[in-house]
């Protein structure tokens, strides 16, 4: 049974879980006027000895009503809590009914999109039509293999059965463009990652070995388990938002990497590493780890050939007072048929391009002296050599599927020009 027609609304309510607490109070009141999306905290919450800004300098504490900067229409950090791509073709599919390939998901606007898409959205923050009564949109049970069928169905424009109308609200409030659902695990609360009928290699493999290697690497990464589900790969990846305690849910606040730099969708080509880094270096709980810690991901990501290293695919936790990164999620490598290549944050000044020495050369704005730099990359290119073959037939990737991901996404020969010698040395077939 499909929604009763939705009337678009002009204000919702914020909702936050503050740190280590386990239900939400309110916050504030979102109120969209001329196309603005205006924000303004709640009088009892600022009066709360243990409230905190949802995120600074851009939604500072205070009384006053806060519109956004020019371009900006809406919060970063609310716009953070929004289904991305995938989410909102769900929440359209669910209302609307609207199938298939070519949905325009611009036809909802941003305020609709939150409060239609499900409660348990990455991070702290849910949006409510009361400002007294917290309803969560609950997820209902699911299997994995409905979740599966579930988003087939609505990536090809299929209409739902009843028992998989019923799963379809987990997946409206996940960011990305893949197919993708939430599901519980005893202890662990999982997004389901599926393959695409678009695809043509085997996408969720290929980030299994990735995110594996990435861990033997000495990287900060999500775990990440394989399934197969009536013969379909699903890649699990364990979320880092929510911390199981007793019989409750803690939720960690996150802020992307788009937000911390102040950028909204339109500008999120001049998004870079280093501009995260100097965020890092003034904001972070331990900026020298957590700016080596980047640059070590910006060169795996350089690596392994993973070009859509975005800004929505970095991010930091948020506790009121300081920042720190989260572990690495969405490390995706990619073939590629010609040897050149940019990553989708620029890696020194404007420079993009997919180079160690590119790398290299804007070590010191992360804190790294060229020896250390050096030692790192080295040591994470003798990983990939070592373990690249052992955890691809582990992910189950034929020779045939390993050799495309080796040489054209992995180790591709591109990304040793320039480089210093006792970096050049180590590029070997894999």
């Amino acid at each position: 049974m499909k929604p009763k027609p939705y009337q678009p609304a002009s204000t919702a309510f914020v909702w936050i879980w503050l740190p280590r607490q386990a239900e939400p109070v309110v916050c504030g009141r979102i109120d969209l006027v001329d196309g603005i999306y205006r924000f303004t905290y709640g009088r009892s919450y600022l009066a709360r000895t243990n409230a905190i800004a949802i995120w600074t300098p851009e939604l500072p504490l205070g009384s006053s009503i806060i519109v956004p900067e020019a371009p900006h229409v809406i919060a970063g950090a609310l716009r953070d809590a929004a289904p991305d791509q995938w989410g909102r073709r769900v929440v359209l599919y669910r209302q609307f009914d609207s199938r298939g390939s070519d949905v325009d998901t611009g036809d909802l606007d941003e305020l609709s999109y939150l409060l239609l898409s499900g409660s348990d959205r990455i991070g702290a923050l849910d949006f409510q039509a009361s400002p007294t009564e917290y309803v969560a949109r609950i997820q209902q049970d699911a299997s994995l293999a409905d979740l599966l069928n579930a988003a087939a169905s609505i990536e090809q424009g299929i209409p739902l059965s009843a028992e998989l109308e019923a799963a379809l609200r987990h997946g409206t409030s996940i960011g990305g463009a893949r197919p993708k659902a939430l599901l519980v695990d005893g202890c662990r609360k999982l997004i389901a990652k599926f393959s695409s009928s678009r695809d043509t290699l085997n996408v969720v493999r290929g980030e299994f070995v990735a995110m594996r290697i990435a861990k033997l690497a000495g990287l900060s990464v999500a775990n990440v388990d394989l399934a197969e589900v009536e013969g379909k790969d699903v890649l699990l990846v364990e979320r880092f938002d929510r911390v199981k305690e007793k019989s409750f849910w803690l939720r960690k606040v996150i802020i992307s990497s788009l937000t911390l730099q102040g950028l909204d969708e339109n500008g999120a080509r001049y998004a870079s590493y280093p501009a995260t880094a100097e965020i890092l270096r003034h904001r972070a709980r331990d900026p020298a780890g957590d700016m080596a810690e980047l640059w070590s991901r910006m060169c795996f990501n350089i690596l392994v050939g993973n070009t859509d290293d975005h800004a929505r695919n970095h991010a930091c936790f948020w506790d009121g007072e300081t920042i720190s990164l989260t572990p690495a999620y969405d490390i995706d490598p990619r073939p590629r048929l010609g040897r050149e290549a940019n990553q989708a944050m620029a890696v020194n000044g404007e420079d993009r391009r997919s180079l160690l020495a590119s790398a290299l050369a804007a070590a010191g704005n992360f804190g790294l002296r060229q020896e250390k730099a050096i030692s790192i990359i080295a040591g994470q290119i003798r990983t990939i050599h070592s373990y690249f073959r052992t955890v691809a037939a582990e992910a189950g990737l034929t020779r045939v599927e390993q050799d495309r991901l080796a040489g054209r996404a992995i180790l591709n020969p591109y990304v040793f020009e320039g480089a210093p010698e006792e970096i050049a040395r180590l590029e070997a077939p894999l």
